[in-house]
């Protein structure tokens, strides 16, 4: 007799998935936060005190940020390997099935497209408001 999944796996894999989605972005966004806390720092320093370095806490978010986005890929992978092994008769046969991985994949672009922007910004030299014509 062939075994008989139960349409109930496919849904908690895929809350499985939202639930990976959304602790990526709240992780992306905490990183995020963190970087930008050493900006904060870095404005409130006396000009005379202030280095060019970039001090922990941009170095911690940023790998945060790319750390979420990896999350984000591996969860995506995992969900995949859950549905493979879901027949097809099994699965639901809804247009919006795949939106959930969709999502996921978008966090993943959006956490390296957020990376590379606070790495971009961190070592392109800042043009002064006093320096422009």
């Amino acid at each position: 007799m062939a075994e008989s999944f139960d349409p109930r796996v496919f849904l908690a894999a895929e809350r499985s998935l939202l639930a990976w989605n959304r602790t990526c972005l709240a992780m992306m966004g905490f990183g995020f936060v963190i970087e930008r806390f050493g900006l904060l720092l870095r404005l409130m320093m006396p000009p005379s005190a202030q280095a060019v370095s970039h001090g922990a806490s941009f170095w911690i978010g940023l790998a945060l940020v790319l750390f979420s986005a990896v999350l984000a890929v591996l969860s995506t992978r995992a969900f995949h390997a859950v549905v493979a092994e879901i027949p097809l008769r099994d699965r639901p046969s809804s247009r919006f099935a795949s939106l959930a991985l969709i999502a996921n994949l978008g966090v993943a672009v959006a956490g390296v497209i957020l990376a590379g922007y606070l790495a971009l910004a961190a070592f392109t030299p800042a043009v002064s408001a006093a320096a422009q014509p």
